[in-house]
């Protein structure tokens, strides 16, 4: 099928100028980019013959090549329509008026007003907060000091005198952006006037000298949760540094250490301790005192407890932060073998052990001991 001539798809005469070229084009491509026209086949095409056409008829050579033979370079007419062969980069060619065409659509141009101006949110802050074993597992409230940037109070943040101390930037209309040509692509950068204010301040707020901030303390009681562990941070949404120009202010991270305790260790939610018990309390029972987060209790062990032995009690332990209830408390039994024995306490013992001589099956009284000869014999013989 033979192609539509590119002076009848863009609608000019062949004596047209380059900017009237450019403004053919400029015209079919925003009513009928597919971005504007989402699954509109004939507009689809439209697009693409404009854009074949004007890759051409933009470049000067190309469009001589087209004005004596109706094609360019042995393939008809094949520049477009992928945006493969465009001329005049730069020199007014496609990548203008492409440039043009993005502004159109995502307000990145140089008119006033295309663009408006963001504020500048906030820095975030972090505040290292070292707590107690206790005040870790049962929450704790406390009052810190911040230093942080803060919007002045006597220029509300905008940096000037007065409301008539504020001028437009006349470098970008307001916008805060510039609009720069690279080669195919037209790129918005920060204004280098305004720094991206769209606004200019003749005479500065003396307190703040135009930055619209300034430093200072503030006291923020905080609120830390039972359960939190060294790692924790906590977030206080807006508690951060002042914004600009109408931003949000950042928010403050509270980083949780927790300090060890000459007690108790912490797995999850439950707690762990060792208490020490003497020979005698382990071979005959007892009831020993044992601390917790609460206090102490009482715990009764059994006749016969062995070194290591775990008990277990229940709700013990740390509140559980996302949930209810707490954790448990493990105690762990030590048993401690006299240094210093009197002369008294050796013959005793050594009473002891001719009685258990004289007992039948004694080995039953040391069941780890006997396991562990069991092995030494089944390795060695």
């Amino acid at each position: 099928m033979a192609k539509r001539d590119y002076y009848e798809i863009l609608g000019v005469p062949r004596t047209a100028s380059e900017e009237e070229l450019k403004k053919a084009y400029r015209q079919i491509a925003l009513k009928h980019h597919p971005d504007r026209n989402p699954g509109d086949a004939a507009s689809e095409t439209k697009f693409k013959e404009a854009s074949e056409a004007y890759s051409v008829l933009s470049d000067k050579v190309k469009r001589a090549q087209y004005d004596q033979f109706g094609h360019v370079d042995g393939q008809p007419g094949t520049e477009g329509p992928g945006f493969g062969g465009f001329g005049g980069f730069g020199q007014g060619g496609f990548g203008d008026i492409f440039g043009d065409i993005f502004s159109d659509f995502f307000g990145t141009g140089g008119r006033p007003g295309a663009r408006g101006r963001g504020g500048e949110r906030g820095s975030d802050l972090q505040y290292n907060l070292e707590l107690t074993f206790e005040q870790a597992a049962f929450g704790f409230g406390t009052e810190i000091n911040i230093p942080r940037q803060e919007e002045c109070d006597q220029c509300g943040g905008s940096g000037a005198r007065s409301s008539k101390d504020i001028e437009v930037c006349p470098v970008c209309s307001g916008s805060g952006q510039q609009r720069i040509q690279q080669g195919f692509f037209s790129v918005s950068t920060t204004c280098n006037r305004c720094h991206g204010s769209g606004r200019i301040v003749r005479q500065p707020c003396a307190k703040c000298h135009g930055q619209g901030r300034v430093r200072a303390y503030r006291k923020i009681k905080v609120t830390i949760p039972a359960g939190v562990d060294t790692g924790t941070r906590l977030k206080l949404s807006g508690e951060g540094e002042a914004g600009r120009n109408g931003g949000s202010n950042g928010d403050l991270y509270i980083a949780v250490t927790v300090r060890p305790h000459p007690l108790f260790r912490r797995e999850d939610y439950d707690v762990y301790c060792e208490v020490p018990v003497s020979l005698v309390q382990a071979a005959l029972g007892a009831e020993i005192v044992v601390p917790t987060l609460d206090g102490k209790v009482e715990l009764k062990i059994p006749p016969g407890t062995q070194s290591g032995r775990h008990f277990r009690l229940k709700m013990k332990g740390i509140a559980q932060m996302r949930g209810s209830g707490r954790g448990d408390q493990y105690v762990e039994v030590l048993v401690e073998t006299p240094t210093n024995l009197t002369e008294k306490q050796k013959d005793l013992l050594r009473e002891f052990e001719k009685e258990e001589q004289k007992i039948k099956n004694a080995d039953a009284n040391y069941p780890i001991m006997h396991k562990f000869l069991d092995k030494l014999k089944e390795l060695f013989g």
